[in-house]
């Protein structure tokens, strides 16, 4: 049976992925020694690692702390030393993306910009003291809130913590999230939910807009098939290429994406193009997600294609259901908002 994917693409991404993962990686942290003993604990457990590709230098801040040229990215673990906003700048001239972790934000904030090194909105990091909102997502950035500070660590400050700044560093760190994805954990969720968010963007431009019959598959499973990739490669599960081949043939027979496309659009008149967008995102969505919590609850590469198999039918099924209901108005408002977030871009 030929499927529809091209395979060489396939293997480009496989190479592609493997050689993103072996980048070495730098990595300077400067502690306060005022910030409080629990957001030191924290942050330097989170950057700890065995792996031999890691460069990690540790010091406690103070006037003369320098930055280093080579790294990939600093971090400081910010208190109430005047010495904080300075470090930054420094750090920040010398062509190091750097975060400023704190559990006193506000007051970081304040102090560095009294001392005229004021630190970037985007680069100041804080765990939240307000529950993420209803799809669990966390804000990148501090924002202000009822705050009581310095913010206990808890269970849910810790959790909002990590996403922050795994968020931090694949936005600053870009072109080696993949290796700081495997180096350390905090980073592993934020990146492999990036991939499900930009995929599924993907696949309902290309649902919508991909007007020639049948040429939409090959594109709509060959993205799926990468996202898995990607996702797997975070969480250190290694894949080889029969491996990728057997999750491209189930993706291809889970979502039977075209057919699924072609009857919802003839449902709702002149909105064809919205039923074929929000399929495409949906199932796409779906599947991503369910893999993040497969490997989340310690799942391993040998029960993934069963995974994807299960997942891809279950959003088909609930894709065919919103397509059939009463004018598919589930499924036009879900693909005209997949794609309005594609004309932003």
């Amino acid at each position: 049976m030929k499927l529809p994917v091209d395979f060489s693409a396939v293997k480009s991404a496989l190479d592609s992925t493997q050689q993103s993962a072996d980048e070495p990686l730098a990595v300077s942290l400067y502690i306060d020694e005022n910030s409080p003993e629990d957001m030191i604990a924290h942050v330097r457990k989170a950057f700890f690692s065995t792996d031999a590709k890691i460069r990690f230098s540790m010091e406690y801040l103070s006037a003369t702390s320098a930055p280093n040229s080579g790294d990939d990215m600093a971090c400081i673990v910010a208190g109430t030393s005047e010495e904080v906003g300075a470090l930054a700048e420094r750090i920040r001239q010398a062509g190091v993306p750097v975060m400023v972790a704190t559990s006193m934000p506000s007051l970081v904030r304040d102090l560095s910009a009294a001392t005229g090194h004021p630190i970037p909105v985007g680069d100041l990091v804080a765990p939240m003291t307000k529950a993420p909102d209803a799809k669990g997502q966390v804000p990148a950035v501090v924002a202000d809130d009822d705050r009581q500070e310095p913010i206990a660590l808890d269970e849910q400050a810790i959790r909002t913590l990590d996403e922050r700044m795994g968020q931090w560093v694949i936005t600053a760190c870009s072109q080696k999230k993949l290796a700081f994805a495997l180096a350390f954990p905090f980073v592993r969720r934020p990146l492999a939910t990036e991939a499900v968010t930009a995929t599924s963007l993907q696949n309902a431009g290309i649902g919508a807009f991909m007007f020639i019959p049948g040429a939409d598959m090959p594109i709509l499973t060959l993205n799926q098939v990468k996202m898995v990739l990607q996702i797997g490669a975070a969480y250190g599960q290694p894949m080889t290429m029969d491996r990728l081949k057997e999750i491209a043939f189930v993706v291809a027979g889970a979502f039977g994406c075209r057919a699924l496309a072609r009857q919802g659009a003839g449902l709702v008149p002149g909105l064809g193009w919205a039923v074929k967008g929000a399929i495409g995102f949906a199932g796409t969505e779906a599947m991503g997600r369910a893999v993040i919590e497969y490997f989340e609850g310690g799942g391993n590469i040998s029960g993934l294609a069963n995974l994807v198999k299960h997942a891809g039918g279950a959003a088909a099924s609930g894709a065919q259901k919103a397509a059939s209901s009463s004018v598919g108005k589930t499924v036009v408002e879900k693909g005209s908002q997949a794609l309005g977030r594609i004309l932003k871009l």
